[in-house]
């Protein structure tokens, strides 16, 4: 199955590449011009950031865009920040990531059985895309959900990457599909379409108000993978 890693690697140039969007486009370079102080040091990505996995993955999860210091910094999804932390320690005691930290892009971390990405490939001023953006990056998520042809659940952190999810999955079908979101639902839609489950973003919003707890999601997981 060495072609669809390959398959993946193109699609991810695609991605680095795409300039669809002007307001991001002027956003995520000027974070990478004017950085956060406690990362003056670095080279910011500033650029689209692709997905990252296990190219075999049966679990695709999907956030909803990088962090202005975090996935924008480092140039790998849920790589750098506290929302990053939150999911990966949550991850690895699933059994789904190789260690419970994901600082920067060459710090070992090897996912298993997962895939992750987001539904906007930039970073979006204010952590909100506009509609026309979200439409843009919607052909990104199609075409990995095509090429992971293992994939047998999607898990989608938000309501944002919900919405991205269940529009990508009715291009799949090739009909609407109906599905409301809620931490811990879950909607199986057809035995050719993956099991689409949902969870609040492990964002600092959601976490430090107790919204979405570590054991919460950790159970979520533990869940997901009876599927896998």
């Amino acid at each position: 199955m060495e072609g669809a890693g390959e398959r993946l690697a193109v699609l991810n140039q695609q991605v680095i590449a795409c300039r669809l969007c002007p307001r991001l486009v002027a956003y995520r370079e000027k974070v990478g011009r004017t950085k956060k102080p406690a990362f003056a040091h670095w080279d910011y990505w500033s650029r689209p950031v692709p997905g990252f996995g296990d190219p075999l993955a049966a679990l695709l999860i999907v956030g909803l865009a990088p962090a202005a210091h975090g996935g924008n910094r480092t140039g790998r999804v849920f790589t750098g920040d506290s929302s990053a932390r939150f999911l990966m320690s949550a991850l690895h005691e699933a059994g789904l990531a190789s260690q419970a930290t994901s600082e920067h892009a060459s710090d070992g971390l090897e996912l298993y059985n997962t895939y992750i990405c987001a539904a906007v490939r930039c970073v979006p001023p204010h952590d909100r895309p506009a509609p026309e953006e979200l439409r843009n990056c919607l052909p990104y998520l199609v075409s990995e959900l095509e090429l992971l042809s293992n994939i047998k659940v999607v898990l989608a952190l938000g309501r944002f990457a919900f919405r991205a999810c269940l529009r990508a999955l009715e291009q799949r079908a090739g009909r609407r599909l109906e599905a409301t979101f809620a931490h811990g639902a879950s909607h199986s839609f057809s035995p050719s379409l993956p099991t689409l489950f949902a969870s609040y973003h492990p964002s600092p919003r959601n976490t430090n108000t107790g919204r979405l707890t570590r054991a919460s999601l950790v159970a979520l997981l533990l869940e997901v993978r009876k599927l896998l």
